[in-house]
């Protein structure tokens, strides 16, 4: 172990008290809040006509649109993975996806006013870099003749990267595209760990592609990890963030993992006496957070962090920063428009979700439907509480003033439930309750989900069956 490390590993100097005992208290399951109401709210009575409704509302706004591709397809199925996708070493899978795709665009664009600014991109997976250069120079020029790309400068252009399946080459024809935005699925550094988990991906091919990504200009680059793998200690993923910081990435995502092998195939391949223990997954967690915080990154919230130069903590600052599907966004105020197999939309006043299973995603395109599987429709409550869990997530607190303005209501007596709920929370010091505003507490942070569970009025009566641990 390094000096570094050992150094913080000894000293634990983090930037809040913490209180293992606490933190394991509120330890429960609960949503991740991508969205209010949750994807267990959805319903199978909102379909095709429902989305289509909502597509041709939006225009009226006119705000800007975000797209998101889901790209299914993945040569080797990872262990911890809990994504939709397609494992499948033949490339003749994609020409038929990307037509399918390109339907679903037609059928979306026809409802939608196209001189809107697609102010945002993302194509997520899956394993986007599965597609060949020539593949994904097709999808992008279907998607500009469907709704007229953007160049402006500031667009937000992002494209998730498997190292295994990209070079540099790969790099210069995504920003010849107009992707200015990466983000490189790393998950554990230890050669053990990667073992167990199914991805064996050697530091090398992580360190060229950043090298290059910095040298091609990349406006931001994010690094995926993920702790409460089978094998991780609080020595070796501290071995593992030390390699990291090294490479400077802008942004890092640190996922929690959450094992649930019930709903996850893939997860079975994992041997739960291999998961550290919930004692060594807090010190990890907290070895984590005080190494990045020393190596001068800001804890956004949950399992994100950023530079402070970086697009995401500036929108924390100036209370822009949006929670959506792909997790934080600094691009707030746009509609979202997912397309492909399990891709959700959030456009107007409705979620809408596409079928999860590949087959169902087909068979309704080919019979000229959109593949729309289920949605909601929001009501003035779910909006008012949507933006009240959002501003907690993003701000990590809660102007009651400022909710009371944009809805037109008493919001301290609208949610005097939900503000009931927080008391107790406030005594165990996770919350400060001060005047018309609530504070999260240096602690209360990392419960964040706790906290805007108690503004929750869907919350199932047993989350443990839908929902991941929240530490």
């Amino acid at each position: 172990m390094s000096v570094l490390a050992l150094s913080v590993h000894r000293s634990m100097a983090d930037p809040f008290a913490w209180d293992a005992t606490l933190l394991r208290r509120y330890d429960t399951h609960g949503p991740r809040y991508s969205s209010y109401p949750t994807v267990p709210s959805f319903s199978e009575d909102f379909g095709e006509m429902e989305y289509q409704a909502a597509l041709a509302r939006s225009n009226a706004d006119g705000r800007p649109l975000s797209l998101y591709v889901h790209l299914p397809f993945c040569r080797k199925s990872c262990h911890y993975c809990a994504c939709t996708k397609v494992t499948t070493k033949s490339s003749k899978v994609v020409e038929p996806y990307v037509s399918r795709l390109d339907r679903e665009m037609v059928l979306v664009s026809r409802q939608l006013d196209t001189r809107r600014e697609v102010a945002q991109l993302h194509w997520g997976g899956g394993t986007p870099t599965f597609l060949s250069l020539d593949q994904m120079s097709d999808l992008i020029d279907r998607m500009h003749a469907r709704f007229g790309l953007s160049s402006a400068r500031d667009r937000d252009y992002a494209i998730e990267i498997d190292p295994r399946e990209a070079d540099v080459f790969t790099l210069r024809h995504l920003q010849a595209l107009g992707f200015n935005r990466l983000s490189l699925g790393v998950q554990d550094l230890d050669p053990k760990v990667q073992r167990a988990v199914n991805r064996v991906q050697p530091r090398i091919l992580t360190e060229a592609l950043i090298d290059e990504a910095d040298r091609l200009g990349f406006r931001s680059l994010n690094l995926d990890l993920i702790y409460g793998l089978p094998f991780q200690t609080r020595d070796s993923f501290a071995a593992t963030l030390e390699q990291v910081i090294a490479m400077a990435p802008a942004r890092l995502s640190i996922f929690n993992y959450a094992h649930m092998p019930e709903r996850f195939t893939p997860q079975r391949q994992i041997r739960e006496e291999d998961l550290p223990s919930a004692e060594e997954k807090l010190a990890i967690l907290r070895t984590t957070i005080a190494m990045l915080t020393e190596a001068g990154y800001v804890h956004i919230g949950m399992d994100h962090f950023a530079r402070p130069t970086d697009s995401l903590a500036i929108a924390q600052r100036e209370g822009t920063l949006q929670r959506n599907f792909q997790g934080y966004s600094s691009h707030a105020q746009c509609d979202l428009v997912g397309l492909g197999v399990s891709a959700i939309s959030c456009i107007d006043d409705v979620y809408a979700q596409n079928h999860t299973s590949l087959d169902a995603y087909e068979g309704a395109l080919d019979a000229g439907h959109l593949p729309t599987a289920r949605g909601i429709r929001l009501t003035f409550d779910d909006r008012v509480r949507q933006h009240a869990i959002e501003r907690l997530m993003c701000d990590m607190e809660l102007d009651l003033d400022e909710l009371s303005e944009t809805f037109g209501i008493d919001a301290p007596r609208y949610l005097a439930e939900a503000l009931e709920r927080l008391e107790t929370l406030q005594r165990d010091d996770l919350v400060i309750l001060e005047g018309k505003r609530v504070i999260a507490t240096p602690l209360g942070r990392l419960l964040i989900r706790h906290l805007a569970m108690a503004f929750d009025a869907r919350l199932p009566l047993h989350p443990d069956s839908q929902f991941s641990r929240i530490v």
